[in-house]
């Protein structure tokens, strides 16, 4: 409400285009803030990729993913995304399976085994072992299917979508300008399409 404010108090200062861009831009940046705050994680949205989870998820399902420090307290049956623990090439999604107090280095460290709910056992190297630094999060919401969306609009359609906004919103910014330009000196309206009349004088 307070850059509204100030955004409407300097609208006279503002092309009110470039207005009409700042807020949009300003709504999105508060909104993906929040949710990140909210959260407690840099990127909260992952997109199913793969049937290795059916039917607890399935493919194109978006992840909400908390993290919140939450490794320790995590518990067998849990759903998390982590790193590929060898490679860290890949972003996974699979259920916890088995979690262990091992010792590495003469540091006891958890290690967690994953599952994946369509596959018949675990993956080594892709199932475990898990620590803690390739752990992304706990999925707190599943929003089924909405990520063909997300993948219908991936560079260049999304490129092509945002200057489609930007093109309406200038074009509407010129169509409220014109409409805002005073009317002809002579008193007739502007785009009066009449003629006067041409019938005899009065006797």
């Amino acid at each position: 409400m307070i850059v509204l404010k100030l955004l409407n108090k300097r609208g006279s200062k503002i092309p009110s285009v470039i207005k009409d861009i700042a807020i949009v831009a300003i709504g999105v940046a508060i909104v993906w803030l929040s949710i990140r705050l909210v959260f407690d994680t840099a990127n909260p949205f992952y997109i199913v990729s793969s049937g290795s989870m059916v039917p607890s998820l399935n493919v194109d399902d978006v992840l909400i993913v908390r993290d919140g420090g939450s490794f320790e307290s995590l518990n067998i049956g849990d759903i998390i995304v982590f790193h590929r623990p060898i490679g860290g090439d890949r972003v996974i999604v699979h259920r916890v399976a088995d979690i262990r107090d091992v010792t590495i280095n003469s540091q006891e460290e958890r290690v967690i085994r994953t599952q994946g709910d369509a596959n018949p056992s675990s993956i080594p190297g892709v199932d475990f072992p898990i620590t803690e630094k390739d752990y992304i999060g706990k999925v707190a919401f599943v929003i089924p299917g909405i990520g063909l969306i997300t993948r219908a609009i991936s560079p260049p359609v999304n490129y092509i979508i945002i200057a489609a906004i930007l093109a309406i919103l200038l074009f509407s910014h010129l169509k409220r300008k014109k409409d805002a330009e005073p009317s002809a000196p002579d008193g007739t309206e502007r785009g009066d399409s009449s003629s006067p009349a041409t019938g005899s004088p009065p006797n």
